[in-house]
């Protein structure tokens, strides 16, 4: 869900010219929600919110229920305060992931220098695709024609000449439209938007930049660089400025390894018994090494993070002997970090596990053992494993759960918020 600020007098057609504007910017309209109703079109024409239901936050939501100002990352509470009609849908984030991969796919079927910036999101440079594929425009709405038939969901395009101003223009296209800015067309453009839009600028930077009458992209472009600088700093007051007048030199560079893959979630009411919080952390690690193995990869690291009801967070990590992308092993290392994990009688209000130092499986250093059983038993957990995700990638997330990840006191464990790094 964007949450760069919009100008109406940015939405207007500014030309037709497509010569050297090979950036395309396609994002998801309400990724989530859209899949969601994609699967559930019962739910079309009502307001949707996907999160989870207590303590959470919003992961995204239907344009029916961003009517009433529900935004991503809101408190759900806060949503359900604006919206107490709201649908509110557990988030599937395996079901996303999968969406996810085929809707990437297809990008790449275009052209091999795609940028993916998130789940929902992507950076494409279309200049080697125009003579099979044609015109920049006629791309785009190939693909948002693809990606519609193909999952039910829609997105938005932008096209330009620069990553940053296909950005906005994507932005500004929402939802499901196409806005192309041609390369002699991007000052203007950019001069008719809010300081806020352009990428650097946050709530402090735009609050300083107010402070002194700055309020618009064309107010920073007027403004005198060495100023900006005596403020804002060296780097980024010039860089700004070289943004407000669209020098960006950016190009589209494939996708970047992962540094991390994690889970997190927040439980809807406070948890002292440490056998529910065990059984959360191996599913949360299983959904961790789900992810590693769909890239590829293996992690050396496992990480925990665990934020006590006063609010404080420790973090614990531990090297593994070998990389692995089993939830058994990830699961076994991160259920005796939280263990040891001084929580002072407090209870728990979140929990989350991370893995590192991810490498290509296939090219990863395995430590030998004299143990040949120990090996056969790693592979069998791992094939099983494989065939677990098979399972869950058609009958959906919760279809299947491993029986250590089910106390007696938890009929069902909340929803976890997804991020990676």
């Amino acid at each position: 869900m964007s949450r760069a600020p919009r100008s109406a007098s940015a939405r207007r057609d500014w030309g037709d010219e497509e010569d050297g504007c090979a950036v395309l910017h396609v994002d998801m309209d309400a990724f989530f929600a859209s899949v969601e109703l994609a699967r559930r079109p019962e739910l079309r024409g009502l307001p949707v919110i996907v999160g989870g239901r207590s303590r959470g936050v919003v992961l995204s939501a239907t344009y029916e229920a961003r009517a009433f100002g529900v935004r991503s990352a809101m408190p759900m509470v806060r949503a359900l305060g604006l919206c107490p009609q709201a649908v509110v849908v557990p988030p599937d984030h395996m079901a996303y992931r999968t969406v996810s991969r085929s809707v990437m796919h297809a990008f790449r079927d275009v052209t091999p220098i795609v940028e993916p910036v998130s789940v929902d999101e992507a950076f494409l440079d279309v200049s080697g695709a125009r003579r099979r594929l044609g015109a920049p425009t006629r791309i785009g709405a190939a693909l948002r024609e693809r990606v519609q038939a193909e999952h039910g969901i829609t997105c938005s395009v932008g096209i330009a000449s620069t990553k940053l101003v296909a950005k906005l223009a994507s932005t500004h296209a929402k939802p499901d439209g196409m806005m192309l800015v041609p390369a002699a067309a991007s000052v203007d453009f950019l001069r008719s938007l809010p300081v806020g839009a352009l990428w650097g600028v946050g709530e402090r930077t735009e609050e300083q930049l107010a402070r002194r009458g700055i309020r618009t992209v064309a107010e920073l472009g007027d403004a005198e660089v060495e100023w900006l600088r005596s403020f804002l700093g060296p780097s980024l007051g010039g860089h700004l400025h070289d943004l407000a007048w669209g020098r960006d030199h950016r190009s589209v560079t494939p996708q970047h390894a992962e540094k991390s893959i994690g889970n997190e979630t927040t439980f809807p009411q406070d948890v002292r018994d440490r056998a529910v919080v065990a059984a959360t952390v191996l599913e949360l690690a299983d959904r961790c090494a789900a992810r590693l193995r769909a890239q590829g990869l293996v992690a050396r690291v496992v990480t925990v993070k665990v934020r006590t009801s006063d609010f404080r967070t420790v973090t614990r990590a531990r090297t593994l002997v070998s990389p692995t992308d089993t939830g058994q092993e990830i699961g076994t290392v991160a259920r005796e970090l939280v263990a040891a994990t001084d929580l002072r009688g407090l209870a728990v209000r979140l929990v989350g596990v991370r893995t590192e130092q991810l490498e290509e499986r296939g090219r990863a250093a395995v430590q030998l053992t004299l143990d040949d059983a120990t090996s056969e038993a790693s592979e069998v957990v791992r094939a099983a494993e494989e065939a677990l995700d098979a399972v869950r990638a058609r009958f959906g997330a919760a279809s299947v759960r491993r029986a250590s990840a089910v106390t007696r006191s938890t009929t069902t464990l909340p929803s976890g918020e997804l991020s990676s790094e």
